[in-house]
């Protein structure tokens, strides 16, 4: 029995001479969390829409769920989930109107159709509000309803692209409850996301930039990569002191302000060179994982 959802190997796509995706090499366990991550035009939604057989690849080759993505397209787009960054819904239907949309797409039978909608309306708890039209939804409910007409079919892999953005703190918390249950249950995910604290939910990670994938692991295993040693310095004027560094050609690697502090990544041994600003030494970030390695040379990735 296969244990990866989906695996590809130096899988690419090209729109002229560009290349938006350049020779991805991925795999993804069943059960689990994975986060895609990179800046908008990176990169990931050309990948999944490959993925789940919408573009076709220009090169390398990808399975999902056991099914090549060049010769099994259309048996692939029936047996996942897939949301997109835009709302994809019918805005002028009723929410219970769009789940029966979707139940009808994927040729429910009358009993699971009934059962599935109940459940859905459920799960986004929008069970009291089915008569409202979708288009009168706020961003966060919308979300909601839509990863409830992507899952309505019990799909085993859901790919959600950006399923968060302009969607309030409170919203991304609750969308991502649901995640966890889902998975609890063996549905696998894959979340393209730019928020580096939805990658904190994830169980493994692809960092993606210009096209090509830079590092790969869990999020304590991305981090633990960074060389050198974070500190926070507590200080009225962050900025002020950051440029006091500079002039005085302070030895760091990377600087930047973090509210009320100035976070600076540092060699190991140099940080008695800071002493008497009172440092603490902190974890790296998820950010800083990603900004180290997409400063890289290319020769020097390791995924």
């Amino acid at each position: 029995m296969k244990m990866y959802a989906v695996e590809t190997d130096k899988l690419s796509r090209k729109f002229g001479k560009f290349i938006a995706v350049n020779e991805i090499s991925m795999r993804i366990k069943k059960g689990s969390i994975y986060g895609f991550l990179g800046p908008n035009g990176s990169g990931k939604s050309t990948t999944i829409r490959m993925l789940c057989g919408i573009l076709e690849s220009t090169s390398g080759s990808g399975q999902v769920l056991g099914l090549d993505i060049a010769r099994e397209s259309e048996e692939i787009k029936s047996k996942i989930g897939y949301m997109s960054q835009k709302f994809g819904l019918y805005e002028d239907l009723t929410i219970l109107e769009n789940l029966q949309f979707y139940a009808g797409l994927y040729n429910l039978s009358r009993t699971d159709r009934r059962q599935r909608i109940e459940e859905m309306l459920e799960m986004a708890g929008l069970a009291t509000r089915q008569k409202q039209l979708a288009g009168s939804l706020s961003g966060g409910w919308k979300q909601r309803l839509a990863l409830g007409c992507s899952i309505i079919h019990k799909p085993a892999m859901v790919f959600l692209d950006e399923p968060t953005g302009g969607v309030d703190p409170l919203s991304r918390r609750m969308f991502w409850d649901i995640i966890y249950q889902l998975t609890a249950i063996g549905t696998t995910f894959m979340v393209s996301t730019h928020f580096m604290d939805e990658a904190e939910h994830c169980d493994d990670l692809g960092f993606i930039y210009e096209g090509k994938m830079i590092a790969t692991g869990t999020p304590a295993q991305l981090k633990a990569t960074i060389p050198g040693k974070m500190l926070s310095i507590v200080t009225d004027s962050p900025m002020k002191l950051l440029a006091q560094f500079r002039d005085g050609q302070m030895p760091f690697n990377d600087a930047y302000v973090f509210g009320a502090s100035l976070r600076l990544l540092v060699d190991n041994g140099q940080e008695s060179r800071f002493e008497e600003f009172s440092p603490e030494v902190i974890s790296p970030t998820l950010e800083n994982v990603f900004v180290h390695y997409a400063k890289l040379d290319p020769k020097e990735l390791t995924v």
